[in-house]
Formats: C-alpha cells, sequence, structure tokens
C-alpha cells in the first residue's frame, strides 16, 4: 500500500466512524465546494470506464473525420 492510499484509507475509516448526523455534514461541504464536487465526478466516470475496451488515438481521429 503507497503512503496516499494509507493516509486515504485513514480518512475513510475516519468517515465511516462517525454518526450519521456528522457524515452527511462532511458531505454537504463536499457538495458545496464546486471544485471539489467535479473532481469526484470525474474519478467516478473514469472509474466506470475502467474497464472498456480502447480506441488507438489514430483510430479515433480516422472515425472523427468521418462524421
Amino acid at each position: 500500500m503507497t503512503c496516499s492510499e494509507a493516509t486515504a484509507e485513514v480518512f475513510w475509516q475516519a468517515f465511516r466512524g462517525l454518526p450519521a448526523e456528522q457524515r452527511r455534514q462532511v458531505l454537504m461541504h463536499i457538495v458545496r465546494d464546486r471544485t471539489l464536487r467535479q473532481d469526484i465526478m470525474d474519478a467516478a466516470l473514469i472509474e466506470e470506464r475502467r474497464h472498456e475496451p480502447t480506441t488507438p488515438f489514430r483510430d479515433y481521429l480516422a472515425t472523427r473525420r468521418r462524421a
């Protein structure tokens, strides 16, 4: 486990250990922070698409030119 992963795990476990109202308050702060909210949405999209087949960039460009 990397240092970053270990730090993330500590924060995650601390968050999960909070009472429900305090977890809700933390989440509300995240939702209100536009930049952080966008980062989370980007990370979720990357994770969701992680196992999709890849397309070489040249092939992608070729399909864009035909469209």
